[in-house]
């Protein structure tokens, strides 16, 4: 049996990867780190207490054999593009770092569609830059999620974004062929694709846009 660590676990797809990992027969151990403690309990449950600064005194606790990476915000959260960076590439390069240094072989990462990091747009910049530096890392396998518009029902309120998938439950009927990969996307097949990706092995280097994460999950 596995052990898997989340970074992001209190969020909306970290959730659905949570409760999946701890009932998967596949692991025998969950490892989250958590800015401060969730109020679940679970015999295959570690829970690591840190964040971005605190990460690498934490080292020693980071093993596991894959990763799952959903760390992200939002721009209405964080408005510094600064912190923004730091939580959207910074810190997932770092875990990455931490955790391939204790033996880890694979490493799922959420990113989104569009991730470049030669763009000009700073969203999809810092994704693709955190793309690019997590897969230097060089785990045995990088698995690279890129999502559009995520839909399900979150704890928190986001009104735009309601209208959003509102109309993505229309625009998925139009977006055919090349034009999949902007489909929507729930938050809980999301996770069920990484979960399915990290015991199926590919090439070295591995991208999902929305054909590939309904197929898995």
């Amino acid at each position: 049996m596995k052990k898997a660590i989340i970074f992001g676990a209190s969020g909306f797809i970290g959730s659905y990867l949570l409760s999946n990992l701890l009932q998967s027969d596949t692991y025998s151990e969950v490892t989250i780190v958590v800015r401060k403690p969730l109020n679940i309990q679970h015999p295959k449950l570690k829970m690591v207490i840190a964040d971005y600064h605190s990460l690498a005194q934490n080292a020693a606790y980071l093993a596991a054999d894959d990763v799952f990476i959903s760390l992200g915000t939002t721009k209405k959260k964080t408005p510094d593009q600064k912190e923004y960076y730091q939580i959207d590439h910074d810190y997932p390069v770092l875990a990455a770092q931490l955790t391939k240094a204790n033996g880890a072989s694979a490493v799922m990462l959420l990113s989104a569609v569009g991730a470049n990091a030669k763009s000009n747009i700073f969203y999809t910049k810092t994704k693709g830059e955190a793309e690019r530096d997590v897969i230097a890392v060089g785990f045995e396998h990088t698995h690279i999620f890129r999502p559009s518009i995520i839909m399900g029902n979150r704890a928190e309120s986001r009104p735009l974004e309601k209208i959003f998938i509102k109309i993505f439950s229309v625009a998925n009927l139009l977006l055919v062929g090349k034009l999949n990969k902007y489909k929507g996307i729930t938050a809980e097949n999301i996770a069920k694709a990484m979960i399915k990706a990290a015991q199926i092995p590919t090439e070295k280097v591995k991208f999902y846009h929305w054909k590939e994460m309904i197929e898995l999950s």
